[in-house]
């Protein structure tokens, strides 16, 4: 049996995730994110070489993308992750921040990537910055996959970012409502109408 004989309808679980009624209209697409993580990893290798870095995962949301951007680097990278709170259950940051996970490594001397899924009013990644220097890394840079155009409360240091998206709350690709939705493939638009049973 040929490809084109294959029936149209796909079986496989993603099916229900992208017909979830939260699940809006794609932002970026699977594809956009491999390809502008590829790209990504691609820079971190060039500035990065004879110094590899610690790239440091912001849980939970950038637990994909910190996997996929780890192997797009070509150097013998480490990872930890920090758990940061600033949302709890809301769509909306509280803009209080408290740490529920720190590292579990020595940063003095370190160059330390903080791997973050997306840059919102940008108080928790300040925060967090200041948090991270404190203890006297070699150096410490940001690499966030999503930045919400015009949210921003606070300046922001970002030297790698890869995508600018307009201001409404997304779910997939780490990404969640209430702790939905995280693995669709593609970053959608989530539908606050949508009603779960």
């Amino acid at each position: 049996m040929s490809p084109r004989d294959d029936p149209p309808v796909r079986a496989d679980p993603l099916t229900q995730l992208e017909a979830d009624p939260a699940a809006g209209p794609v932002v970026v697409s699977a594809h956009q994110l491999q390809a502008r993580i590829a790209e990504l990893g691609k820079a971190i290798t060039a500035d990065y070489q004879g110094r590899p870095p610690l790239l440091v995962g912001v849980l939970k949301g950038a637990f994909m993308f910190m996997s996929d951007l780890s192997r797009a680097i070509d150097l013998p990278v480490e990872v930890d992750f920090m758990a940061v709170a600033s949302y709890g259950s809301a769509t909306r940051t509280s803009g209080v921040v408290r740490i529920v996970k720190d590292l579990d490594v020595d940063l003095v001397g370190r160059h330390v990537l903080v791997v973050e899924d997306i840059v919102d009013s940008g108080l928790t990644l300040n925060y967090l910055q200041r948090y991270l220097l404190a203890r006297r890394p070699a150096s410490l840079e940001v690499c966030a996959l999503l930045v919400k155009d015009g949210q921003q409360r606070t300046a922001v240091d970002l030297r790698y970012v890869g995508f600018h998206i307009p201001p409404d709350f997304v779910v997939g690709y780490g990404h969640d409502v209430a702790e939905r939705l995280r693995n669709l493939p593609a970053v959608h638009a989530h539908d606050s109408d949508a009603h779960h049973g």
